[in-house]
């Protein structure tokens, strides 16, 4: 099966999420995407990727990052497969609002991949998360998510690097 090569930045690695014009940190809640989600998600309203494709393949869990007051805007989402002996980030996607220059929250993609690691240490994997990267990102994950280039686009997120992202966006 050929894997989707992940494109997402990580623009600031933060505790929460950061609005980029006042600066101010707002907690999030990651949660189950639903189809009655899906149905506000789609290309016409500027979302790159089917995520109700994804949402119907039963070997992907999908879920979405919401402000914890606000639980009604999504603000990225991630579909993860659970593997033999890690967790395999099929997507990440920041919301269309929450890209480029002229983004309004920080820290979206990054607390989505702290999520993927905490669900990897939660199912035994300790830690470990794989995905597909783009060439030109390969060092942009190795520096900022402390990623591995394990060859070819596969990149993994090892212990250490997983526990760094899990305890920056998770009080446990």
């Amino acid at each position: 099966m050929k894997r989707q090569q992940l494109g997402f930045i990580i623009d600031r690695l933060t505790n929460s999420i950061l609005n980029t014009i006042s600066g101010d940190s707002f907690q999030t809640e990651v949660s189950h995407f639903t189809l009655a989600d899906a149905k506000h998600i789609t290309r016409k309203n500027g979302w790159n990727f089917n995520w109700k494709s994804e949402l119907n393949d039963d070997k992907k869990e999908v879920y979405k990052l919401s402000i914890a007051n606000n639980l009604d805007i999504i603000q990225g989402l991630l579909s993860i497969s659970l593997e033999e002996d890690h967790i395999f980030m099929n997507l990440v996607e920041s919301a269309p609002f929450n890209i480029g220059k002229n983004k309004l929250y920080e820290g979206v993609a990054g607390n989505l991949v702290a999520h993927a690691c905490k669900i990897s240490f939660q199912h035994g994997f300790d830690g470990f998360v794989a995905f597909t990267a783009k060439t030109r990102l390969i060092d942009h994950y190795e520096k900022t998510l402390g990623a591995y280039h394990f060859g070819g686009h596969r990149m993994i997120i090892s212990t250490r690097p997983a526990k760094v992202l899990v305890e920056k966006y998770f009080k446990t």
